[in-house]
Parts: structure tokens; sequence; C-alpha cells
């Protein structure tokens, strides 16, 4: 096998397929990645059995082959080496020789046939999706995917087809965020039940998102997997998290009986200024909420207490509410730069926030026991 390529393109490819090796594996096989060829085209294909990323590349090849090679030592190498054409060819010794103007490197490589067959293919439930609404619904929903390991069904994004619309979940017991995409074209028997993607399928879907910032992504699913297609060049075969996903609906209170509006900016940087003081553990702020005034405050036994009072629109009773600061900042940060509106029926039911200029959206945040 031998083959020419600039090394920009190579170290490019190697780093979007990088982030799915396992790289604590205890199979070797899978820290590396496979590489193969086809005609005049250069196939790069990581996994670690979970998620899995193939890239299509252009390249002056001169003789077939495959091989497969430890991913990170590749990636580390073309990281120094100059943007100039790099040529690759595998020699009887089962050694990669890689050469780049004056600089050699003979490197030990792996048979292909060791590498895991994978597909990457379902052609059968296809529909298209946007990558700016991808990149929408990942940016709106990705803080509330859970990181409690005890609790695989919250890993990741819950989409669902419902009312002709794609929804999509996010919850971690503390908070909720739904986001619903109108313009979604496409039927799929596996979205009306519903699929979860784990956290680690959402980044590689980010990651696809913004290699295409504008295009169609093709996307279908079968009883296990995800797989992905991008201008039939970059390639993503997701495993999805086999459990029942939650009731979120049953978190949603059905009506609200007080609600305030409050510039966003306003609120959010008032709750990182008082989140200063607030316990390591807890991040635990007050928010208490009277007739157009909200006061912010925190108390800390070792460091002192912090309170900051802004106006309001709220006409109900005086109520005071326990939140994470660090929740709460999370929570508001995916909203614009406007008003929003938090309605809420006491100090322990579930408190929602909405913005009129994002319809589509939800979030919701349980109070905090101070």
């Amino acid at each position: 096998m031998k083959l020419t390529i600039q090394a920009h393109l190579l170290r490019d490819a190697i780093n979007k397929v990088l982030s799915v090796v396992d790289k604590k594996n205890s199979r070797p096989i899978l820290t590396n990645c496979l590489i193969k060829t086809h005609e005049q085209t250069l196939e790069l294909i990581a996994t670690d059995l979970e998620v899995s990323a193939k890239l299509y590349l252009k390249a002056k090849i001169e003789t077939q082959g495959s091989f497969c090679i430890n991913s990170k030592n590749i990636a580390d190498i073309l990281r120094e080496l100059p943007n100039e054409e790099v040529v690759l060819s595998v020699d009887t010794n089962n050694l990669l020789n890689l050469n780049c103007k004056n600089i050699n490197y003979s490197l030990l490589v792996t048979n292909a046939d060791e590498f895991p067959q994978l597909n990457f293919h379902n052609k059968n439930s296809e529909f298209r999706l946007k990558t700016k609404q991808i990149a929408h619904i990942i940016n709106k929903t990705s803080h509330a995917i859970s990181t409690d390991e005890t609790r695989l069904y919250l890993n990741g994004i819950y989409f669902q087809l419902t009312d002709s619309k794609l929804r999509s979940v996010a919850i971690d017991g503390h908070r909720l965020a739904l986001l619903d995409t109108h313009e979604f074209i496409g039927e799929n028997k596996f979205l009306v039940d519903g699929v979860i993607v784990p956290r680690k399928g959402i980044s590689e879907l980010k990651k696809i998102a913004e290699t295409y910032p504008d295009e169609d992504v093709a996307i279908s699913l079968d009883d296990s997997f995800m797989f992905v297609n991008a201008r039939d060049e970059y390639f993503l075969s997701i495993r999805l998290i086999a459990r029942e996903y939650p009731k979120y609906q049953t978190v949603i209170p059905a009506k609200t009986t007080n609600k305030f509006y409050i510039d966003r900016n306003a609120i959010m940087n008032a709750v990182k200024r008082i989140k200063i003081l607030s316990n390591e553990k807890t991040n635990g702020i007050k928010l208490n909420i009277a007739p157009g005034l909200l006061t912010i405050s925190t108390n800390h036994p070792a460091l002192g207490q912090a309170n900051e009072t802004l106006a309001i629109s709220y006409e109900g009773k005086t109520t005071e509410i326990g939140f994470n600061a660090k929740y709460l900042i999370d929570s508001l940060s995916v909203f614009n730069e406007n008003d929003v509106s938090f309605e809420f029926n006491n100090e322990l039911s579930p408190v929602v926030i909405k913005a009129d200029d994002l319809p589509e959206f939800l979030g919701i945040i349980m109070p905090l026991k101070l």
C-alpha cells in the first residue's frame, strides 16, 4: 500500500475520529484506527463498539491496502508535522513508513483483519435533519443530560416524534430541557416510541453539525443503532440506550398560579455574583420573589453573606425559593438576551422557565431545600 495526502487533511480527519476511541479499552485493537483505501479514496474508521465514526478522504493512491494504527500515536505525529505532503507506505515487515519532507517515521501497524466489522447504513428508515437543527437541539438541551452512571436511561437525549414534531428531552433529576423541532420531515417507527441517544453520541453529532454548518444530514434507526450520514463522507453509528425513558410529562406542571418576567442577562449575572459565596457542595442560593422586586441571596457560615435586588414584573404573593445556582445558570444560558419568565405554584413545586422569543423550548428546574 502506498499513498500521498496533505498532512493537514489527514490530521483533521484523524482528530475527528480520535474522540470516538476509548483510550482505556481492554481490547487493544479498539485503541487503533483502521485505515484502508478504495480507488482514490482513503477511509478512516474508529470505534469503541458503542459509537463508531467513518470518514472518506481524497488521496493520491498508488497501491491499495489497509492497516490499523494506534490512533493517539498517529494523531500526535501529525500534529507536529508541517503542512506538506505526507507519503504513507506499508512494507512487507508490517511497518508503516511515514515521510514528510525530510521527516521519516517507521511505525508498527496491526493487520486490518483484526478490526471489528461495523455497519454504518440502514436505508429502510431514513429521514433528514439540517445540521443547524441538530446544533440547535444539542445547544438547548444537552446541559440537562445526567452524568449519573447508575441511571443509564438519563445519560442521553430522548428523541420522539409527537404531533409531527421532533421532540428532544433531557433530564438529570434536577432539571428538564425540552425542545420541539417543527420543521421536521420524515416518518420513522422507532421515533414514535422514542429513542435515547447517549452523551458520547450527542458529542459526535455536534461535531458533524460544526463540520457542515448548513447542510442536510441523513439519519436512520433500527432497534439498536442510530446511523448518520453527512455528505456521503462523514458517517456515525451510535448504539442507542436500550432503556425505557421516564414519563417526563409528569414533571411538567399542568398549570401554574404565579409568574414573573425578568431580563435574562440581569438575573444570570446576579446569580453568578451571589454564587461566589454559596456552599461549594450545594451551590445553594435563595430567590425572594415579591411584588415588583426579586432579592437573590446566600449565606456561607465560613465566608459571609451576599444579596442583590432586581426589579421584576410580578404581582403575586411573596415567595422564597431555593435553587442550585449552577443549575439555574445552565438553564438560563440557553435563552437569548431578552426577557424570560419564571412560572411556579409554590416554594416546593417545579419552576418553569420560558421565553416568548423561544416558544419551542421549555426549561424546568427543581427547587432546592435550604
